[in-house]
C-alpha cells in the first residue's frame, strides 16, 4: 500500500482529497494546527470508508520548528509502516490574511504556511520521497499569474496589500516546484503546482476583515472540494509521474512567465537561508 501525506486535511481540499486517496486505496497520513479537527476529520474520513489506513499527526506549520518535528515523526511512521518510502507529498495547509501579521519566527503569515512549510517539509521527507521515487504536490492558485517575487521586500513589510501577499505565495509554490524538479529529477522526485479552482471552503472566512467579506461573495460561485480533489488524485494515482508542472481538475494548463529556473533557484537558494538548512543535508 502506497503512503500519501497531505497536509491541511482537516477541512476543505485537505479532508477532501485525504478522504479520495483514502478511498482509493492509499494510506493516508494527514496534518491538521488542532488535535480536535484532526479527530473530528479522521472520523469522518473513516465514516465513508471504514477499512481505510488514516492517520493524523497535529502540527502549527507556521513554525519552523513544527514542521521539522512533524518531518521526524512522519519518517518514524513510516519506517514503521511503509519501508521508509513517501509515494507523495501534497502541501496544501494555507491562510489568508486582511493584515499584516508575523510568525514567531519574523516571516508574514501567508508566505511562511503558504510556502514555506511546504518547503521545510519536503526537505525532512526529500529521504523518504527519494527511496520511492515520489511526487511532492503544491496547492497553487491561477493567482500567481498576477503576482511577481518582491524580491526586495520578501516579507512585504513596506505597504501591505494581503491579496499581493497570498499571490506572491502561491507563485512560490510554483517556483518551488520547478526547482525541484530542475535540481532532483535525477534522483526520481516530481514536483507538481495544482491550480484547485475557486472552491467554496472557509478560507478566506477565517482572515476576518475585508478578505472575509470579500471571499463570502466569491465562494458562493465556488466549486465543491470533493471536485477539486480529483485534480490531486489525477497526479497521485498513475504508476508513471505525469507530464507537466502546473495542472488544475481537467489536466497540464500554462503557468506565470515568472516561473523561470532563474526565479526559482533564487528563490530556493533565499528559502535555505531563511530555515538555516541545506536540501543536501537530507537528499
Amino acid at each position: 500500500m502506497k503512503t500519501i501525506v497531505i497536509t491541511g486535511a482537516t477541512s476543505g481540499i485537505g479532508l477532501e482529497t485525504a478522504r479520495l486517496l483514502a478511498c482509493r486505496g492509499f494510506s493516508v497520513i494527514a496534518t491538521g494546527r488542532d488535535a480536535g479537527r484532526c479527530k473530528a476529520a479522521r472520523d469522518s474520513i473513516l465514516a465513508s470508508a471504514p477499512d481505510a489506513e488514516v492517520r493524523f499527526y497535529p502540527a502549527d506549520l507556521m513554525r519552523r520548528k513544527d514542521a521539522l518535528d512533524l518531518s521526524a515523526r512522519i519518517r518514524e511512521d513510516l519506517d514503521r509502516t511503509s519501508a521508509g518510502c513517501l509515494h507523495a507529498l501534497i502541501n496544501n495547509a494555507g491562510c489568508a490574511k486582511s493584515w499584516y501579521a508575523t510568525t514567531e519566527d519574523g516571516l508574514e503569515q501567508q508566505f511562511a504556511l503558504n510556502y514555506l512549510a511546504g518547503f521545510l517539509l519536503t526537505y525532512g521527507l526529500s529521504p523518504a520521497l527519494s527511496r520511492a521515487g515520489g511526487r511532492v504536490i503544491m496547492t497553487a492558485s491561477q493567482s500567481h499569474k498576477g503576482a511577481r517575487v518582491r524580491w526586495d521586500d520578501l516579507m512585504l513589510t513596506r505597504r501591505y496589500n494581503p491579496l499581493t501577499a497570498y499571490k506572491q505565495s502561491k507563485l512560490c509554490d510554483v517556483l518551488f516546484a520547478r526547482a525541484l524538479n530542475d535540481r532532483y529529477a535525477a534522483l526520481g522526485i516530481r514536483a507538481y503546482a495544482v491550480d484547485p479552482g475557486l472552491v467554496c471552503t472557509e478560507i478566506g472566512n477565517k482572515a476576518g476583515g475585508v478578505v472575509g467579506l470579500v471571499w463570502s461573495l466569491r465562494k458562493r460561485h465556488g466549486i465543491p472540494p470533493s471536485v477539486s480533489a480529483e485534480a490531486f488524485a489525477r497526479l497521485c494515482i498513475p504508476v508513471q509521474h505525469p507530464a507537466g508542472l502546473y495542472h488544475d481538475r481537467h489536466g497540464e494548463k500554462a503557468f506565470s512567465r515568472q516561473v523561470t529556473a532563474e526565479n526559482a533557484a533564487r528563490l530556493f537558494s533565499v528559502s535555505e537561508r531563511l530555515c538555516g538548512i541545506s536540501y543536501q543535508e537530507e537528499t
